[in-house]
């Protein structure tokens, strides 16, 4: 007996419960068919309401399933993306149905913008999702070195090579790369690059003979592209390689309603990282911090209520460390964010040494009076 058709490796997409009807059954027909992936079985002669109740039941099985599909789904965006507005629930929509679809995702946008949390929402929705996520920055490495860490190389392929190494692709294999600021890639990698995407190999720098690999490719960048190609900076049969879905994240100022639940969201997120149990947020800060024109994007709103919690005394936020009202964003003092930043240190060490004071003082590398002092300085009791 066949079986119910759909392409191997393939994530079956949603399919209708399928009852068989047969005047020629046997038990060993019945398991055949269930294995195949009938839903029920039956033999002729039956009763037409019985027919009826199980056609209703498959009915109900498979609404069942798709809703338990889409709360999965909005469980896995809200583990990485926060929002409110209309604009990023558009991309939220095209996040649940790209993700199970292994097809290549060039995510767009400003820099700040989340990039990089729709591309961690992608994967949490993919069949991906408990396979390796490598991410690379394309913008930190020379072409050469870009090459190899990308692709592997073998011992002694180049000046400093003194041992083999297989490369992220090979690291990803089974599972997703996340090639962030693509645009940055030098023309050289780029064909590269390019091969992998056709044809699924990858050659290691100074070997011989290329190496099969299963990488779903994600790409992100803050540049245009299509411009680049026009320029002759970026290949354009990459682009499209890269561009069989495009994502755009809006930058904060196109979808001010996010200020405020992202607002919540971090300082949720940096109370728990500097170890205090409340917050005392004064009346009007999330208002303040709406009218603000945020360059840097969520990126830099985060940097501004993480800078806020820091410099927090008692869990009272003091709005008086924003600078500039509607005008420029935040800005500190050198001593502040000398301030802001060894508090953050203090507390993780307390929260890794588990509240143990000598071994927090020594995670940090300083004596037990010094940390007392700073405690003290910090407000962390």
């Amino acid at each position: 007996m066949r079986s119910l058709p759909w392409a191997v490796g393939e994530r079956p997409e949603p399919r209708p419960r399928v009852v068989m009807i047969t005047a020629h059954g046997s038990e060993r027909t019945a398991v055949e068919a269930m294995k195949a992936g009938a839903w029920d079985y039956f033999a002729k002669p039956f009763e037409v309401d019985e027919l009826v109740a199980v056609v209703r039941r498959a009915a109900e099985a498979g609404r069942l399933r798709a809703e338990n599909e889409r709360l999965a789904s909005e469980l896995h965006l809200s583990r990485s993306l926060v929002f409110a507005s209309e604009a990023m629930s558009r991309v939220a929509r095209l996040v649940r149905r790209v993700g199970p679809r292994d097809v290549t995702v060039l995510i767009t946008g400003e820099s700040g913008t989340g990039k990089e949390r729709v591309a961690e929402a992608i994967v949490e929705a993919s069949r991906r999702s408990d396979r390796p996520f490598v991410r690379f920055n394309c913008a930190s490495l020379n072409p050469e070195l870009a090459e190899a860490e990308l692709f592997g190389h073998g011992r002694g392929a180049f000046t400093g090579a003194h041992r083999a190494r297989p490369g992220l692709f090979r690291e990803a294999d089974g599972g997703t790369i996340l090639l962030d600021e693509v645009g940055e890639l030098d023309l050289s990698v780029q064909a590269r690059l390019l091969r992998v995407l056709q044809d699924g190999e990858v050659r290691p720098v100074g070997a011989d003979r290329p190496v099969r690999v299963d990488v779903r490719v994600l790409a992100a960048t803050h540049r245009d592209l299509l411009r680049m190609v026009a320029e002759g900076k970026f290949r354009e049969d990459l682009y499209y390689r890269l561009a069989v879905v495009t994502l755009h994240v809006p930058p904060l100022r196109e979808r001010p309603e996010d200020v405020a639940v992202l607002t919540r969201h971090f300082l949720r997120k940096h109370a728990e990282r500097f170890g205090l149990d409340r917050l005392d947020v004064p009346p009007g800060l999330v208002e303040r911090l709406q009218a603000m024109p945020w360059p840097g994007n969520v990126r830099e709103l985060e940097n501004a209520v993480e800078m806020l919690v820091a410099l927090s005394e008692d869990g009272r936020i003091d709005a008086g460390h924003l600078v500039g009202g509607a005008g420029p964003a935040p800005v500190l003092g050198l001593k502040e964010r000398v301030d802001a930043f060894e508090r953050g240190l203090v507390a993780e060490a307390l929260r890794a040494a588990r509240g143990n004071r000598s071994q927090a003082a020594r995670l940090l590398g300083i004596s037990r009076v010094t940390l007392y002092e700073k405690l003290k300085k910090h407000g962390l009791g």
